[in-house]
């Protein structure tokens, strides 16, 4: 298969080194593999040769480099487009319709459930139908352009690729909430590339749009059918886990119908947070811990908050001037390891911040909201919406920008909290504090 490179715009390549990802790592490259990367950069096709294939991967799987193929062997003709429906006000074009029982039966539907059984399970039903290589699910939402495969079907040249979602864009509108949505829709994961896993960048992808290998998804037993929310990130790492690759692919954009009202929205946000415990239960704590951060940047913050912020300074500033000893082995000069340590605590500051008022907010807004000190720190911990709106420049002005970001936080953070009391599992609330002494 004829196949390019191309870096990530994170990436950089010092030397024998080539640092980036996500999470960032630093790769030791031999002469000749730095060479080959530089060709890659530059535009040179990946040979067929497995020494420069397994390189290759394993900057794909990083995140280093995102691959680009020629033309798809797999056509219009190998999907079948599955939509799950019900009471839908409009269907996108649809090869099987499942009808998940609405109050008006669908006509034309290939199956109908007398009552509802959720999307896992129309989904499966739908997947009944499918005899092609490829299964294409869309939500009765969306809206796809015609050329909306394009771009996804290259990636199955790839024969470890199991799935591939385009980007979610929401559908423009002149109401508050509409505007909200076209500029911080829950299921736009951004314009940038990735390989989908825990622990990276995209961490998952929503199945209202998803390409996958009928086949896979039938070894893997299909949808969860026990999950009403959060059955599409257990699909993908289930997918993820048996060694199958999951591309987000953004040059592909479908579009979603969002909620209507401010109160169906804040349902679907807190509904999302109720998925937390049962996929802890289902996956384990590090891939659904609110926070992963080293100890001791949580340390230096935790010192600043305290009001030691000359004694957290000292901790970040110690802990940053260890990593260049770490990283000159590996080729990466002192003065980019000093910088990528302390970026590293500045972008740990907005993840406590995320955190804050995100997953703890139900509980922790209304503890700092007691104290001046706590006022304080809530006031810098949502200043962050503000940067955000002065960086996106959304079609809000900035205070109903800040209340809905908020909203949006809290709705989420009360279905964590749902979840974990119903669950009696409180892993979703626990921090994952990597790299402390004595943990590998």
């Amino acid at each position: 298969m004829k196949l390019e490179l191309r870096l990530d715009p994170g990436t950089k390549l010092l030397g024998r080194a080539i640092l980036g990802g996500a999470p960032l790592r630093v790769l030791r490259l031999s002469e000749a593999g730095a060479r080959l990367v530089r060709e890659w950069r530059d535009g040179a096709l990946v040979a067929e040769s497995p020494q420069h294939r397994k390189l290759a991967d394993r900057l794909i799987d990083a995140g280093m480099a995102h691959p680009v193929y020629g033309e798809a062997h797999l056509t219009r003709a190998d999907v079948t487009v599955v939509v799950p429906a019900r009471d839908p006000e409009t269907l996108p074009e649809a090869d099987v319709v499942v009808d998940d029982g609405s109050r008006v039966p669908i006509s034309g539907a290939a199956q109908r459930h007398p009552v509802a059984r959720g999307p896992a399970a129309a989904r499966n039903t739908g997947l009944a139908h499918v005899t092609t290589e490829l299964t294409a699910f869309l939500d009765a939402d969306t809206t796809a352009p015609p050329d909306w495969l394009d771009p996804l079907l290259p990636h199955f040249e790839d024969p470890a690729v199991v799935a591939v979602a385009p980007r979610i864009r929401s559908t423009p509108g002149s109401s508050v909430l509409a505007r909200y949505e076209t500029a911080r829709s829950s299921l736009d994961l951004g314009d940038g590339p990735a390989p989908v896993r825990q622990g990276g960048r995209v961490t998952y992808v929503p199945t209202a749009v998803l390409v996958v290998r009928t086949a896979a998804l039938r070894e893997l037993g299909g949808f969860d059918e026990r999950l009403r929310f959060g059955e599409d990130v257990d699909l993908v790492w289930r997918l993820v886990a048996r060694g199958g690759r999951v591309r987000y692919e953004p040059a592909a954009e479908v579009l979603h119908v969002p909620r209507k009202t401010w109160r169906a929205w804040a349902r679907q946000r807190f509904d999302y947070g109720t998925s937390a415990a049962p996929l802890a239960r289902r996956h384990g704590h590090q891939a659904i811990a609110p926070l992963r951060i080293s100890g001791w940047t949580a340390l230096a913050w935790g010192l600043v908050a305290a009001r030691r912020p000359a004694l957290g300074v000292a901790v970040a500033l110690g802990t940053a001037a260890l990593l260049p000893r770490k990283l000159r082995p590996l080729g990466v000069p002192a003065r980019e390891s000093l910088t990528i340590a302390l970026r590293g605590h500045l972008r740990a500051g907005r993840y406590l911040a995320d955190v804050l008022t995100r997953t703890w907010g139900p509980v922790a807004v209304p503890l700092l909201l007691a104290t001046r000190r706590g006022r304080a720190l809530l006031a810098l911990a949502l200043a962050r919406h503000l940067a955000e709106w002065r960086e996106a420049r959304p079609d809000l002005d900035p205070a109903r920008w800040l209340l809905a970001r908020t909203a949006d936080d809290l709705c989420y953070g009360a279905g964590v909290w749902r979840s974990c009391l119903r669950e009696r599992n409180f892993l979703p609330l626990v921090p994952d504090f990597s790299n402390w002494p004595g943990k590998k």
